[in-house]
Order: C-alpha cells, then sequence, then structure tokens
C-alpha cells in the first residue's frame, strides 16, 4: 500500500524539480528556437505522461496471466510495441538527448526485440540547426568573425546529429576541412534531462522492484559528458591513429588543433560512403565480405588488443573510401564516445572468447562468476556465438530443430526481471561491449557477411590479445616462445571453426543435391505416368 502511494507521490517530485530546474535557467532560447524554460516544462512533462503510460500499461495489461503461459508471452509483446511507440513518439518529440537514449536502448541487443526494431529508426534522425545559430557558436569560441577563419564555409550541413551537426569548409591555406560544431545550450538541457530519466527510473523501480537500470543510466551520463567535449574526442581520435599507424586500411581524420574546443571539431575532411552501402560497393567493384572481415578486425584488435574502444560504430561513423583495382580504406568517424577496458576485464574478455569458441562450460561459467553475473553465464554462448552452452551444433552452424525449441523454452522463462538483473549485474566494461558487438553484428548483417568472419576475428584478437600482457613482461627469448604458442592456439581455433564452416557448406550442398534428385525424380515420374496414359 506504501509503494502505491509513494508512486504518484515520486511523479509529482519528478515535475516539482523539473521546473525547478528550467526555472533557475537562462530565459534566453535553447538555440532551436524554444524558450529553454518553457522548452525545459514540456520535455520534462511528456516524459513523466510517457513513462507513467507505459508503466501503467505493464501494470495492468499483464495482470492475472501466470508468467511464462502462452497468454502472458503473447500479452507482453503487445505491450512492448506499444510502449516501444510510445517512447518513439517522445524522443521524436523531445530531440536532443531522448534520441541518443533511444539510440542507446535500440543497440543493446538484450532488450526486447520489440524495442530494437521500432527504436533503430532513431539512428538516421536529426534535425540540423539553424545557420545562423551555429556561425555565433563559431564565433564566440574563436573570437572572429567566421569569414576570418574560413576561406569557404558551407552554409548547409553535410551531416547532422542529435547534439552537433558537421559542414564543409576550406582554411586559408586551401586545406580542406569538416568542422563539427555542437547545438547551443545542450550542457544544460542534459543535466536536465538526466535528472529527469534518473527520477522516472527510480519511480520505476518503486513499482516493479525487480528493474533495475541505474548502471544503463549512469553509463549513457557517462557516455553523453564525454561526447559533449570536442576536446575530448579530438584526444580520442589520435590516441586510435597512433593505435592503427601501421594498419593502412584504418583511416582517422588529422585534427586541427588550433581551430578545436569544446564546442568546435575542425578535422580533415575524408570522402567515402557508408560501410552498409552495398549499391555503392558493387559499383567500385569492393568485396562486402572483405570490408566486413576488415571492420570487425579493426574492432576486435581495439577490443581485445588495445582495451580502447569506439563506443558508436554505426554505419555513419564508419565510411569505404575507394584506392582503386578493389582496394579502400576504412574511415572511423565519430571519435567521441569510447571507453578504456580496465585490463582486467579487457583479459577475462579474451578467456571468455577463447572459452566460447572451444565451448569449454566450465571456463565460462568460472568467468561469469568474475563478471559477477552468475547463474546467466549459462547465456553467454547464445549472446555471442548463437548456441546453446549444452550445445552439440558445431560452431557457426546453424542451431537444430530440438535446439531451437529448448532455447525457446529456456528464454520464455525469462521475464523482464531477469533482463534487468542481467544488465544490472554487468560490469560497466561490459555494457559498452555489448552495444559496440550488437551495432557492430548490425553492419555485418547488412553486408552479407558469413557468421564465421566475426568469430575467426575475434578469436585471433582474443588469443593475440590474451597474450599481449605476457609478451610485454617476458624476455626476448620467452618472448619467441609465446609467439610459436599464440599462433598454434590460434591454429587449433581457427580449425574449429573452419571445419565447422565446411560442415555448413558440405549440408548446403546436401540439401541441394537432394533437392535435385527430388526434382528429377519427379519429372521422370511425371514422363513415364505420361507415356502410359495413352496405353491406358
Amino acid at each position: 500500500m506504501l509503494r502505491r502511494r509513494r508512486a504518484p507521490l515520486l511523479l509529482a517530485a519528478a515535475a516539482g524539480a523539473a521546473l525547478a530546474a528550467t526555472s533557475t535557467a537562462s530565459p534566453s532560447t535553447d538555440g532551436l528556437g524554444a524558450p529553454s524554460t518553457l522548452h525545459g516544462v514540456a520535455r520534462s512533462s511528456r516524459a513523466i505522461y510517457t513513462i507513467g503510460f507505459v508503466v501503467l500499461d505493464y501494470k495492468y495489461s499483464l495482470r492475472g496471466l501466470v508468467p511464462g503461459s502462452a497468454d502472458y508471452r503473447g500479452k507482453l509483446s503487445e505491450v512492448h510495441l506499444r510502449s516501444a511507440k510510445k517512447l518513439l513518439r517522445l524522443c521524436e518529440v523531445n530531440r536532443g538527448f531522448y534520441v541518443k537514449a533511444g539510440q542507446f536502448v535500440s543497440s543493446l541487443r538484450q532488450v526486447p526485440k520489440e524495442y530494437i526494431s521500432t527504436l533503430s529508426c532513431l539512428q538516421d534522425q536529426a534535425t540540423p540547426c539553424k545557420y545562423q545559430d551555429i556561425k555565433i557558436v563559431i564565433e564566440q569560441n574563436f573570437g572572429k568573425d567566421l569569414h576570418d577563419i574560413f576561406l569557404e564555409f558551407d552554409e548547409h550541413p553535410i551531416a547532422a546529429a542529435s547534439i552537433a551537426q558537421v559542414h564543409r569548409g576550406r582554411l586559408n591555406n586551401n586545406q580542406e576541412v569538416a568542422v563539427k560544431v555542437q547545438y547551443p545550450g545542450l550542457e544544460r538541457r542534459m543535466k536536465l534531462d538526466i535528472m529527469t530519466m534518473s527520477l522516472l527510473s527510480k519511480y520505476v523501480s518503486l513499482i516493479f522492484p525487480d528493474y533495475r537500470f541505474e548502471k544503463i543510466l549512469l553509463e549513457f551520463e557517462r557516455t553523453m559528458s564525454m561526447e559533449l567535449d570536442f576536446t575530448q574526442e579530438a584526444k580520442n581520435s589520435e590516441r586510435t591513429a597512433r593505435c592503427f599507424r601501421k594498419n593502412d586500411v584504418v583511416k582517422i581524420p588529422h585534427v586541427f588543433w588550433e581551430l578545436t574546443t569544446k564546442e568546435v571539431l575542425t578535422m580533415e575532411f575524408c570522402t567515402g560512403h557508408k560501410v552498409d552501402d552495398l549499391d555503392f560497393l558493387r559499383k567500385a567493384d569492393i568485396s562486402p565480405t572483405k570490408v566486413a572481415k576488415a571492420l570487425i578486425e579493426l574492432f576486435g584488435e581495439m577490443i581485445f588488443i588495445h582495451g580502447f574502444v569506439h563506443g558508436d560504430p554505426h554505419p555513419g561513423n564508419i565510411l569505404v573510401s575507394p584506392r582503386g583495382q578493389g582496394r579502400f580504406s576504412l574511415v572511423l568517424l565519430d571519435h567521441g564516445i569510447y571507453k578504456e577496458l580496465d585490463p582486467k576485464f579487457r583479459l577475462d574478455y579474451c578467456k571468455l572468447w577463447k572459452a566460447l569458441i572451444s565451448l569449454d562450460v566450465p571456463k565460462i561459467l568460472e568467468l561469469g562468476e568474475q563478471f559477477g553475473v552468475g547463474k546467466y553465464a549459462k547465456y553467454f554462448p547464445l549472446i555471442f556465438t548463437g548456441r546453446t552452452i549444452y550445445s552439440k551444433s558445431a560452431l557457426g552452424t546453424q542451431v537444430s530443430g530440438e535446439e531451437k525449441t529448448r532455447i525457446k523454452q529456456d528464454l520464455s522463462s525469462l521475464g523482464m526481471d531477469d533482463i534487468s538483473s542481467f544488465m544490472e549485474s554487468l560490469p560497466p566494461d561490459f555494457l559498452v561491449i555489448l552495444r559496440t558487438d550488437g551495432l557492430l553484428r548490425s553492419i555485418l548483417g547488412n553486408l552479407g557477411a558469413p557468421r564465421h568472419v566475426r568469430l575467426l576475428a575475434y578469436a585471433k584478437c582474443a588469443i593475440y590479445g590474451h597474450e599481449e600482457q605476457s609478451r610485454l613482461e617476458s624476455g626476448a627469448i620467452n618472448r619467441l616462445s609465446l609467439r610459436v604458442k599464440t599462433s598454434i592456439s590460434y591454429l587449433h581455433l581457427r580449425i574449429l571453426i573452419e571445419l565447422a564452416r565446411l560442415l555448413v557448406q558440405f549440408n548446403d550442398y546436401k540439401h541441394k543435391i537432394k533437392d535435385k534428385l527430388s526434382w528429377m525424380l519427379l519429372k521422370i515420374s511425371r514422363d513415364v505416368l505420361g507415356w502410359y496414359k495413352p496405353l491406358m
């Protein structure tokens, strides 16, 4: 009874806090045309109303249904879809950080599929800011007239995102540049939006005590704070360039520090097309599978070896630039969101992938305890490799009908409380890994890359990443020994994956032969019947 009474009070508190926060803000415009005070109140009110509606929908639509039953699962899917559409509308109207939050949620493969499919359209949604507002931001940051800084500056943005937009320009020395400019008033708006989201998260946890999303919200707040500082983005960019200085496929735009501040980032202009633009790849005679392989190896090296991971690898941030004769460069953009992995976590994650490839069940469960997920560790193989922990199917192959049934039964017993408990128990580094891997798998799927491409790249990087620290700490002789050991270990896992791939191809070939023989027998039987018919 107390919980029921407190819920409306918390909603009132959220509204009051929102009003208090906005009333202290400047009455000037927010940079997008609306007075900041009224704009802030409206945004918070919409959020409170929407989340309240969603909570009530879950509470009363599922009342009286047995968790795990067919009726429960059917009704739950309906509520997921309704709620996702409500949240999509909220993000579209509130824009800014709400769009970023929607993008963040849609990239987590662990949330219900209804949310992923509905909110994924936010990845390409952005409304450009007026040129005059952008001009003011640039001139305020450098204390000069725009035309004293740039020889040319295109008023129309070449790209627009939820917190900034990019304009093409030319410096006085004729150097072509891309200028990323942050929308005015964002930092003030972020504080209010995060506060509103935090209060709503607490409200939801009061109604549904098993729903705990504090870690996800903290991770979102961390990434947004990083993304608002363009000097940090410039440092991330240069660090990544150093990591891949020997890789001639990876291109990181050069930063012009004299024209870079917290709100303006000026970098070398690079041409290219979105990484999953298949029409462009075909016209340029570039193999989509080779692009997929280069992409997953790039991020595999980031995750398993360098431990410094680009946190937003959606197609708009990765360009393919042709170099002739089927060759290409991968241009990596938008370095605002990065995560430096804890060294122990990186090594444990390397061990996890080695265990996943070889399906070493005791090791997977042991690492699950170290990651703090306990019983949920059994879902690691399903999340990362698409098979169950006790699977008998070969790695990279399609699971059997029997196994699919078992997976459905197992997953149907999971409620939203299990999903939130799993997400809440994960280390912060793991949330970044899951989000990044989810975005990469989506791109690989668009490129039509075989499943073994990702498995091979991760296996290779996991093995080399696992031995990296040992190589640094060993003498020359021991380093040579480790290099041989690493190569043998990788060869062993590669053989496992290649055998699985050959098995898949053999099964496909067997089915094609079977279908061909069935068709031939059917044709022969029809011909024979046709020959006998005149005699009957």
